[in-house]
């Protein structure tokens, strides 16, 4: 996978997947925008900017997994690529509304969430603005099909800060929906619940995920 392309379908990773975002962090955006007042376009790109930059975090881990893989074994790179070979078209299937089959990797993170979850209680409450960038850095690690399945892909290309810019990518991708309040999210809601604008993003990325899978096995 090139780099400009890996980043462009991040990119629509995030946006095409706005909806899901919406479902699992639309109370969460809503919250802070009413809470913070006159300043909740500061605390919203606080909050944005700490959940993307956690995201880059968990792309340079798995980037760096990737790599460390790569080094011990060429099948178990083969086995991680065929996978986000298969998470790709499962994206694809969401993002088109076709199967919500992705939603059910979620509960892979819960032990993490259960231990960080009383942490984002206590930044709730707090009335400081600076504590939203924390609470969105808290909040990026929240179980979701969406990111997982994105961090699989990034995992499969071996490189750390391809991992990290690939994983801002998704996140400046998710960025419109979670803006919802203001001018730019609600010129680009119409858009992203389009269901012909959908069904062709997913299909093509399904298509994207059906190349992945055949440069994995027909073309080393």
């Amino acid at each position: 996978m090139t780099e400009p392309l890996s980043l462009l379908t991040a990119f629509l990773l995030g946006l095409f997947g706005s909806s899901h975002c919406l479902v699992m962090c639309g109370g969460i955006a809503a919250a802070i925008g009413s809470r913070a007042g006159e300043h909740r376009v500061s605390a919203a790109l606080l909050f944005n900017s700490g959940r993307i930059l956690s995201y880059a975090i968990a792309g340079t881990i798995v980037g760096a997994l990737g790599l460390w893989l790569q080094s011990l074994n060429d099948s178990l790179m083969l086995a991680l690529r065929t996978l986000a070979a298969v998470m790709l078209i499962l994206m694809g299937l969401y993002v088109a509304r076709w199967s919500s089959l992705l939603t059910h990797f979620e509960q892979l993170g819960n032990i993490l969430w259960k231990r960080l979850q009383p942490l984002t209680g206590q930044m709730l409450k707090s009335s400081r603005v600076r504590d939203q960038f924390l609470l969105g850095m808290l909040w990026g690690w929240l179980p979701c099909g969406l990111i997982y399945s994105t961090l699989s892909w990034v995992a499969a290309n071996g490189q750390p800060l391809t991992g990290a810019l690939a994983m801002m990518a998704f996140g400046l991708g998710t960025l419109p929906a979670l803006f919802a309040g203001t001018m730019a999210g609600s010129l680009l809601t119409p858009l992203l619940g389009n269901r012909h604008i959908r069904r062709l993003a997913g299909l093509l990325l399904i298509i994207y995920g059906l190349w992945t899978g055949w440069v994995v096995w027909f073309h080393p």
